[in-house]
């Protein structure tokens, strides 16, 4: 593409080339693979070149010369220096290479599995870059053990959570794999049996260092968060207002959620929600209700010109079965982005499987993965109108060189933090957008009022966590009491915001900033919504706020 702005581009061309040299796994998840058989270096040494990288990167783009920018360089130009500065950030911080036991077991393991999860290359092209990414993985952990100087013992029981995984994946998974595939390449079982060996030497140094099991430490604090919601969600409320927009929600949806359990009869919500396990697919209709639920919702979607829905087939197939003993205690999706460079035609939607469990078991996961669960989050909210549809546009339609990788999924979380709040905002308006038009049952209504009782009691714990007013243990007691969550699932999701300062924001913030966006745009005169959602998706994953200010300009200048 021609520009006008060729020492921007130089600029933004070094700025990518050191993005994927330093993050050689998510580059991998992206379909950029020239870092196939590397692994992050988080040495000393490596951790110096990382920061005098930043350091240069930023120092060159201040001293640019004049250029006339397009909007879309512009954009770019800003959300990279945003990146860069919350890098600057990130290097030294306690949640990441100094105080996160999980980002080498994540990176260890997933830099294997992003190899096989995907056809992007010959398969003994892809050997070949596991073979020296496994050899690789002792090399990681050892730097752990050097870098890691404290970490809170929640984080330390997630990492040692987290090994279980890999080990499973290194000693069966492998195994599994290669009978599977038809590999016969020795080297690959033994560079596994050299990993699982490195991985359990790390697994022994997690349980026996005491600076490792910390009660506290989760805050990232005020001047962090600033930092993140300025510089990566771009946006203008700071912590306090944002803090005090989601109690304000969290009580809106509280009240609708009683009103919405009487008007069907149940005691009160929690009864209500219940319901929905009652209604579940059989065994034998388990794996194709998903593709006839995915196909009910895009005709719906279509009638309703509710988008322009591309052609990017998707199809719901079980959990490969050398997977299935790491997957759950790793950050293993159902539907991880597919990458934007690897141009795969045909994107696997991984689903849990039946088969293997006893009819108990059966029964059990049918009713957790009952109807409505099929519909609001594998369908809507993942596979369909939500994630899979936005993903084809920032693939194809965004001119935003960021906007098309910023919300990959890689290795624990989306490539660029600033891909959140369009990622998660629009899965979740699209989630609401289809209750609005009348896809969903009234159960189920219910259930999306509920998911926003979640989004806002998220943004209220994210702020008062990293500014030091929560504990660990207040955070899931909140989550319990507000929103509804088993013991479990609060103490991992506070975890899980603990680890990730300013992310469980980004899906109110995201969702109402589009709710807030369109309901200012239709009032002008020949406003079409699938035009509205195709415009906004166009800009791929760069924030909401940034797509707002542009489509306002836009609709003022008509």
């Amino acid at each position: 593409m021609a520009t006008e702005a060729p020492a921007l581009t130089a600029w933004l061309d070094d700025f990518f080339a050191a993005y994927y040299r330093q993050r050689p796994v998510n580059a991998t998840f992206i379909g950029v693979h020239d870092h196939d058989q590397r692994l992050p270096d988080y040495s000393e040494h490596g951790l110096g070149d990382l920061r005098a990288a930043t350091e240069t990167l930023l120092a060159r783009l201040e001293a640019l010369p004049p250029e006339p920018l397009s909007e879309t360089e512009a954009l770019d130009r800003r959300l990279a220096e945003g990146f860069l500065r919350i890098q600057r950030w990130e290097v030294d911080s306690a949640h990441f290479r100094h105080g996160n036991p999980s980002l080498y077991v994540s990176e260890a393991v997933f830099g294997v599995l992003s190899l096989f999860l995907r056809p992007f290359a010959p398969l003994a092209q892809r050997v070949e870059s596991a073979v020296a990414r496994l050899a690789a993985i002792p090399a990681l952990l050892a730097q752990g053990r050097e870098q890691l100087r404290a970490a809170p013992a929640a984080w330390t029981e997630r990492a040692l959570d987290e090994c279980v995984g890999a080990l499973a994946f290194l000693r069966q998974g492998i195994d599994l794999l290669l009978a599977e595939e038809g590999i016969a390449d020795a080297r690959l079982r033994r560079a596994a049996d050299e990993a699982a060996a490195a991985v359990e030497a790390f697994q022994h140094h997690l349980r026996t260092e005491p600076r490792l099991q910390q009660p506290d430490g989760f805050a990232a604090g005020a001047a962090a968060l600033d930092l993140l919601l300025t510089q990566g969600h771009v946006l203008e409320h700071d912590a306090t207002a944002i803090e005090a927009y989601a109690v304000e929600q969290l009580a809106k949806s509280e009240a609708t959620l009683r009103e919405g359990a009487a008007a069907l009869g149940a005691r009160d919500w929690h009864a209500a929600l219940a319901q929905l396990e009652d209604s579940h697919p059989s065994a034998a209709e388990y794996l194709p209700r998903f593709a006839e639920i995915w196909q009910a919702a895009r005709t719906h979607a279509l009638r309703h010109e509710l988008v322009s829905w591309p052609d990017y087939p998707l199809r719901y197939v079980p959990r490969p079965v050398w997977t299935r003993a790491a997957a759950p205690h790793l950050y293993f999706l159902f539907y991880r982005a597919p990458a934007p460079f690897d141009r795969i035609p045909l994107v696997d939607y991984l689903v849990a499987p039946l088969d293997g469990l006893n009819p108990a078991q059966q029964e059990q996961l049918l009713r957790v993965t009952n109807d409505g669960v099929i519909t609001l989050n594998h369908v809507i909210h993942h596979g369909g109108l939500g994630h899979h549809v936005q993903n084809w546009f920032a693939y194809n339609r965004a001119e935003s060189r960021i906007g098309r990788v910023a919300a990959v999924d890689c290795a624990a979380r989306i490539a660029m933090f600033c891909g959140g709040t369009p990622a998660e905002g629009w899965a979740c308006y699209a989630t609401e957008l289809m209750a609005e038009t009348g896809f969903l049952t009234p159960l189920q209504r219910l259930s999306v009022e509920h998911g926003r009782a979640r989004m806002a009691a998220r943004a209220i714990v994210d702020v008062r966590l990293h500014t030091g007013r929560l504990t660990l243990e207040d955070a899931a007691r909140f989550y319990q009491e507000r929103a509804g969550m088993s013991q479990g699932a609060a103490q991992a999701e506070a975890v899980k915001n603990s680890l990730f300062p300013g992310a469980a924001l980004m899906y109110l913030l995201g969702t109402d900033q589009i709710w807030s966006l369109r309901r200012e745009l239709e009032r002008r005169a020949g406003f079409s919504l699938r035009a509205f959602h195709d415009r906004f998706l166009s800009y791929g994953s760069v924030p909401v706020a940034l797509i707002a200010q542009s489509m306002r300009a836009g609709a003022a200048a008509q």
